[in-house]
């Protein structure tokens, strides 16, 4: 999905050189989920049950600003 893609990406520049090892397996673990699954996670419309992840989620979410 392209809209994943812009949120990961604005995401990777922005962020990922921040990561410690912990956040950074989480990362590489959110890209491995079903787009479905993160675009509902991203989204707000679901909550993943891991609160890392969750918490990474929400990180991922405020880097993103939509391009006008």
């Amino acid at each position: 999905m392209r809209e994943l893609d812009a949120v990961l990406q604005s995401f990777a520049e922005s962020s990922l050189a921040t990561l410690d090892g912990a956040d950074l397996a989480r990362f590489e673990r959110i890209l491995e989920l079903p787009d479905p699954e993160l675009f509902a996670y991203l989204t707000g419309r679901n909550a993943p049950a891991d609160l890392d992840i969750a918490r990474l989620i929400e990180r991922v979410r405020s880097s993103h600003r939509p391009r006008s």
